[in-house]
């Protein structure tokens, strides 16, 4: 068995502002409510390998793993995997950008399967992704429709 999620949000912004802000890794604790901070171990080109670090759980445990992203902004696409797997056997990560006429769609693909003594099962994490990555793009969107109602205001009055 393994663990399938697709997820999806549109965003109305420029695409240009919701690739950048989107791929600036090392400001995702300000984007996303889960990430407590994120440093930055290579970069070479388009690929980079990453820590990132969670914020407590419920139960005070603190979560964290190496990561790599590798962007294509040609084909507005960008690959990740976990390097260090924790409780998952692989957790592979792409997300896709589409200008619409209501902005940009952004969708995340998320598949993966769990270690057979991980704590919880593949079920379990396809649910937990879906509800979080939900909780997370409405957040990212709302944050970047913000920054671009801010920038066409301050465009407008330098008009």
């Amino acid at each position: 068995m393994s663990g399938h999620t697709e997820n999806k949000i549109t965003i109305d912004a420029p695409l240009d502002l919701v690739w950048d802000v989107t791929n600036d890794i090392e400001n995702w604790p300000q984007l996303f409510s889960e990430y407590a901070s994120v440093e930055i171990l290579e970069r070479e080109q388009n690929r980079t390998k990453f820590r990132l670090t969670m914020h407590p759980d419920e139960n005070d445990k603190v979560w964290s793993w190496v990561s790599e992203r590798v962007t294509d902004r040609k084909a507005l696409t960008v690959r990740a995997r976990r390097v260090e797997t924790g409780p998952f056997q692989h957790m592979d990560i792409e997300w896709k950008y589409t200008k619409t006429p209501h902005g940009v769609l952004m969708h995340w693909t998320q598949d993966f399967a769990m270690k057979p003594d991980a704590p919880v099962d593949d079920d379990w994490m396809t649910d937990n992704i879906n509800k979080n990555s939900k909780v997370q793009m409405e957040l990212i969107r709302d944050k970047i429709e913000q920054r671009a109602r801010e920038r066409q205001a301050v465009s407008v009055t330098s008009d």
